[in-house]
């Protein structure tokens, strides 16, 4: 239902024109503003990065470091502990994973709310660190065996602000300053090594105590001359990592460096690590908006309901938006940059309503060709010397945030908001968060009305597909299967649809050639089931309809109108699934339907009725009422699942339809309409059937019976209200036409398919009747059930047994032979039957 011939594109003019829009918008709002802060930086792209386009590969390792600075002046509570020498003076310990910010230290920050302690011991000189971590780094510095810190003093954190040091590299002297509950006594030292120019929380922490943003390191990710002749020009992530923890080796002050696995940021189109770096960038201000978009997340449907809480997490948790890139391809940031200082920026209404015009009709890749008096709006042309174009370009998830814009609110045939969004469970953080957060900022509400999200698909084993594993599945050679057909069958379209629709897509899904077998099992199950509903209508002639031989439903036998009510039950949970996008629920609905109320019961039954009776026998033309109802509410509710087994079928029903396709005039009403009929009693009639069957297994494997029509029950029970429910189908005692005690439908003997069925006062009737090993209490009914033979012969053409078939010299029952002269006098010809073998022969005992 995709519009091929007028996709949308995010490198389309009108597109890119709709994206700039959003974010003049937003800068109108006051959400667009230029900063400096620490990014997430990729030297390997050499440009800024967003959360979302990071990944954390298992098996990363980092070096991580001990460091103690020496203190410079301690606070009032630690000066009893600092000497004059340098031999005596107190240090205070530090942790990090990333060695390579060493340069860019300028504070250390501590939590007012911990305890900390004075250690002291010969090998590493009196430390500051946090109590809890005293013993486990008496550990980790290979203190000799047995001996531990000696702790001087313990007191808050509190005490120890104010306190001063000296990095061990440069001639600079930092204060110890109160951080936040971001520090912790989980691992390190518990009081953290502090680069405001390299950390979001230290940046956040700088701000707070007015440190400037330090950050000696250029876009390939090198050092620059600000950390130092011995550093410059060295890789942080490679040699440069290398030397600092030399260099602090040298001086003295590494207390221990050591391996340290954990999860690290790499960017996902280079494969490679990136960097916390202090940059010039373009952001938009999400704490502007914040509640604004948590109160947009609660308008929205989620799919599943746990979709809710993790966009609402990770709108809770964002800060502000990085949206500039420095790439060579996307979609420009329209600022003018002052030529002289580089700092002043030229962004205002103007600009952004001539540049989205711009981009209307010559597309994005104008801002490139032209110069700046095109690029400026009439009223700047004159300054056009003055101002530069910027080269940043726009984050690819305000590219794809911004399509509600350029494609839902765009277009004339869709609706903005637009009714559902759907992809992977890993978009709440990337294309879902984007789309809530540009559309929020620029319109004030959310840009979707569901969000449905799925999992990923995984091989027959459980594990991510990869085609060095070789483990992948092709879609196609399903559908069209592999070179060896007989090895890689052709399922088909449908077959991948009704696996689709079966799995929990909430979560990851398996699938591989056991998988798909099962699943064309269940396809074939569903296909058999519709072959044999058309194959007995091929005479039936629909209501409406010149000649129609339907039966009202005020006229239907109990068991008919109970398989009408359940049509309808089933009916409204499939579609009720369906709205809930619970395709699977749907799916195995419908499976079960046409399987255990359909295969296993009504139409097993039914063969009696349609094979059986007269031509136009009521019994056979209210079967066939309720298999066309059936067959139309089956290709209906299937369609959208397997869209050309429910055309196939449509296109072959045996008379005159409706309409030419099963896609058009909807879902028929009446076919949910019909209300649920006599559900206990056909419920207690599908258990007591079940026990019958069980104990008909037994009597099978030991020889006693072959068919069930071979057999004869005997059943007890002292519940009234079952008794009531048997004895109101109690059949007759010969097959009789028409019947007297039932309507030969309503009936335990058609119903049970058993050509004799006895309901006994006492269960020591069964037991006078039946064999010890053949008789039972049911598990389902609880009545008591005995199985022996039948009593008579068998009928030639119902192969029911009678005690009168054979009396006339016929092999046929009195209901059969009713209905073959009701052939004849129907068709004017004379049916044949031949004599029976043993039409003297004694009846069976």
């Amino acid at each position: 239902i995709g519009d091929f011939e007028n996709p949308y594109l995010t490198l389309q003019p009108t597109f890119e024109a709709a994206q700039i829009g959003v974010f003049g918008e937003m800068f109108k709002r006051g959400y667009i503003f230029r900063g400096r802060k620490p990014v997430h930086w990729s030297p390997s792209s050499r440009t800024a990065l967003a959360e979302a386009e990071l990944e954390y590969p298992e098996g990363h390792v980092s070096k991580s470091i001990y460091v103690a600075f020496e203190v410079e002046e301690p606070s009032e509570k630690l000066t009893p502990f600092h000497g004059e020498r340098s031999d005596d003076r107190l240090k205070v310990a530090v942790w990090t994973t990333t060695p390579w910010t060493m340069p860019a230290n300028l504070a250390v920050a501590v939590n007012p709310d911990l305890e900390y302690s004075v250690v002291d011991h010969e090998k590493t000189g009196r430390l500051l660190v946090a109590t809890d971590l005293a013993e486990n780094l008496a550990s980790k510095f290979n203190l000799p065996e047995g001996e531990t810190f000696t702790i001087l003093a313990t007191m808050p954190g509190s005490d120890v602000v104010g306190t001063t040091y000296n990095h061990p590299l440069y001639p600079r002297t930092s204060p110890v300053l109160a951080g936040g509950d971001y520090i912790t006594t989980e691992s390190g030292t518990g009081l953290v090594h502090t680069a405001p120019g390299h950390g979001q929380e230290d940046y956040l922490t700088g701000l707070k105590h007015g440190l400037d943003l330090l950050s000696p390191v250029n876009d390939a990710g090198q050092f620059t001359k600000e950390a130092g002749e011995m550093f410059e020009g060295m890789s942080v992530l490679g040699e440069g990592n290398t030397a600092v923890v030399d260099a602090l080796a040298e001086t003295g002050s590494l207390l221990l460096a050591e391996d340290y696995g954990h999860k690290y940021p790499y960017d996902w189109r280079t494969k490679k690590p990136t960097i916390f770096r202090a940059t010039d960038q373009w952001f938009a201000s999400v704490e502007g908006f914040r509640d604004e978009a948590l109160d947009a997340v609660d308008t929205v449907r989620w799919v599943p309901d746990v979709g809710k809480n993790r966009i609402r997490a990770f709108v809770t948790g964002r800060g502000d938006w990085c949206i500039s890139r420095q790439r060579s391809w996307g979609v420009p940031i329209p600022v003018f940059y002052d030529k002289e200082t580089g700092n002043e920026v030229l962004l205002d209404e103007h600009t952004l309503e001539h540049i989205q015009t711009l981009f209307a009709e010559h597309g994005s890749n104008c801002w490139w060709t032209m110069d700046e008096k095109d690029l400026l709006p009439e009223m700047y042309k004159n300054e056009a010397d003055k101002w530069k174009k910027g080269t940043d370009t726009m984050d690819v998830w305000f590219d794809s945030g911004s399509s509600w814009a350029g494609v839902a609110k765009g277009r004339s045939e869709l609706a903005y908001p637009a009714d559902i969004y759907l992809e992977g469970s890993d978009q709440h953080r990337g294309w879902f968060q984007s789309s809530l957060l540009t559309s929020v900022a620029a319109q004030g509400k959310a840009p979707y009305k569901t969000v449905l999200t799925h999992g990923f698909v995984l091989d027959e084993k459980g594990f991510k597909m990869s085609k060095s594993l070789g483990n992948v599945v092709d879609p196609l050679k399903v559908i069209e299967g592999g070179n060896n057909k007989k090895a890689e069958p052709a399922y088909g379209a449908d077959v991948l649809r009704l696996w689709v629709a079966s799995v929990d897509y909430s979560g990851d899904v398996c699938i591989g050639q056991n998988i798909i077998k099962q699943t064309f099992e269940s396809y074939r199950k569903l296909r058999n089931t519709a072959r044999y509903l058309i194959g007995n209508l091929a005479d039936y002639v629909p209501p409406g309809k010149d000649g129609s031989n339907s039966v009202p439903y005020d006229e239907l036998p109990s068991m008919d109108k109970w398989m009408l009510g359940r049509l309808s039950a089933v009916l409204k949970d499939v579609n009720s699934a369906m709205d809930d996008y619970q395709f699977n629920r749907a799916t195995q609905e419908l499976l079960r339907f046409a399987s255990a109320d359909l295969s296993n019961f009504y139409l097993d039954v039914a063969k009696d009725r349609l094979y059986i009776s007269a031509v136009n026998d009521p019994r056979r033309r209210s079967c066939q009422t309720v298999l066309h109802a059936c067959l139309e509410g089956f290709a209906k509710s299937i369609a959208p699942v397997l869209p050309h087994m429910a055309e196939d079928i449509w296109q072959n029903l045996p008379y005159d339809k409706s309409t030419e396709s099963v896609f058009e005039g909807g879902f028929p009403a009446d076919l949910l309409e019909y209300p649920e009929c006599d559900a206990e009693k056909w419920s207690f009639v599908r258990d007591l059937r079940d026990d019958v069957n069980k104990i008909l297994e037994t009597a099978r494997n030991d020889k006693l019976v072959g068919a069930s029509l071979e057999s004869a029950a005997f059943i007890y029970t002292s519940d009234e209200n079952k008794l009531k429910m048997m004895k109101e189908m109690e059949s007759d005692e010969n097959l009789v036409h028409p019947p007297v005690k039932t309507n030969g439908v309503d009936d335990l003997r058609t119903a049970l398919l058993i050509s004799q069925v006895n309901l006994v006062d006492s269960p020591e009737d069964i037991t006078s009747s039946c064999e010890e090993a053949y008789i039972s209490v049911g598990e389902n009914s609880g009545c008591e059930i005995g199985i022996s033979k039948a009593k008579g012969h068998k009928c030639g053409r119902c192969w029911f047994y009678d005690e009168q078939v054979g009396k006339d010299g016929k092999d046929l029952c009195q209901r059969c032979d009713k209905a073959i002269l009701a052939w004849e006098k129907e068709t004017g010809n004379k049916f044949g039957v031949p004599e029976p073998e043993n039409a003297a022969a004694e009846p069976v005992s």
